[in-house]
């Protein structure tokens, strides 16, 4: 069992979520940014898409009741168990009564905490997973919430190499979508030269996007059709719109382009005042970038002894210590030695 002392600033449970239900008016939901919960499941031995919590922007508090395996992945967070820092991105062993402080997060938008065994809680329609527009699903946590998980010990861990960094400037690669005939001559041009910024005003359905017009020119709404995560969508104001994992099933704003299935998890990860690109690539191109990515994190993830993930722990914390990094800054490289301790 998890017990929730503070539930964060957003935290809900996540999975993979609910597929093969849009033709009921049901929408995937599920994770912001399914890279990350796929990474984070991975380092505890879980499936991919088992339910984990997602917090956004800043972290709970929660109380381990039973001995398990943990692990963190996505946005970097500065968390603490019981009081010692947690290096991000690989298997960390838990005991039952310890207590996990996650504090902001510093770069990126989401953070996955996942456990052994993943988290059981009740399904709807096959999946855990808390849906903010469909009100399907578990509530977003609240304080004294109480998540089981199954116990577990660490005998072989894992850690990913060269995990992904999130960036207050991204490039989105994205194919040029089904109606083009609703747009000026002008506007994707616009499109695809302009920096637009994540509004504030972004949620888990959509990225809400300003910067100049993309101007229509037919102002009738399309008849209702099936949507996707990542679809771009311009209403009447020109301001884009780019398509959440919480979604609607269907939408009558054209869609202008979608960003390629190989950038889809990172959209999960842009916080608000974001700058955004967008250039196009072939459909070829975009198959060979979504083969790349996965074998590139098919080959990052390295299994290691309790003992080697305890070194990697304190190699990584040591690297994001701020005397260290102003030493770097005044210095150059700064080659540290460590050593264990009596």
């Amino acid at each position: 069992m998890i017990t929730l002392l503070e539930p964060g600033l957003f935290t809900s449970v996540q999975d993979g979520g609910r597929t093969g239900y849009s033709h009921l008016g049901v929408p995937r939901a599920g994770a912001a940014d399914l890279l990350s919960l796929s990474h984070a499941n991975l380092l505890v031995g879980n499936t991919p898409h088992a339910a984990a919590l997602e917090m956004t922007l800043a972290g709970p508090d929660l109380r381990f009741e039973a001995d398990t395996v943990m692990a963190l992945a996505g946005g970097s967070v500065e968390a603490r168990l019981d009081g010692a820092p947690v290096a991000m991105y690989q298997s960390v062993a838990v005991r039952a009564g310890q207590i996990l402080r996650c504090g902001t997060v510093q770069t990126g938008m989401r953070c996955y905490l996942a456990v052994a065994g993943g988290i059981r809680s009740a399904q709807v329609l096959g999946s855990a997973s808390t849906d903010t527009l469909a009100g399907l699903g578990p509530a977003a946590l609240q304080a004294g919430a109480q998540l089981p998980i199954q116990a577990a010990a660490l005998q072989q861990g894992f850690y990913l190499r060269s995990p992904p960094v999130f960036t207050d400037s991204v490039a989105m690669r994205v194919i040029l979508g089904p109606h083009q005939d609703h747009f000026t001559p002008q506007a994707l041009q616009i499109f695809l030269a302009a920096a637009f910024r994540v509004r504030a005003d972004s949620d888990r359905s959509g990225l809400r996007l300003g910067g100049p017009s993309v101007a229509r020119q037919i102002d009738d709404e399309l008849d209702s059709q099936g949507m996707l995560t990542g679809a771009v969508q311009v209403p009447a104001d020109g301001q884009p719109i780019v398509l959440l994992p919480n979604h609607g099933a269907t939408g009558g704003y054209p869609v202008i382009a979608a960003v390629i299935s190989a950038d889809v998890p990172y959209l999960g990860q842009l916080r608000p005042g974001t700058r955004v690109r967008f250039h196009t690539v072939t459909r070829a191109q975009a198959l060979d970038a979504l083969a790349a990515e996965q074998q590139k994190w098919r080959v990052a993830l390295t299994s290691a002894d309790p003992g080697l993930l305890e070194a990697r722990a304190l190699m990584m914390l040591a690297k994001a210590h701020p005397a260290l990094r102003a030493a770097q800054l005044q210095r150059g490289p700064v080659r540290v030695r460590m050593r264990r301790g009596p």
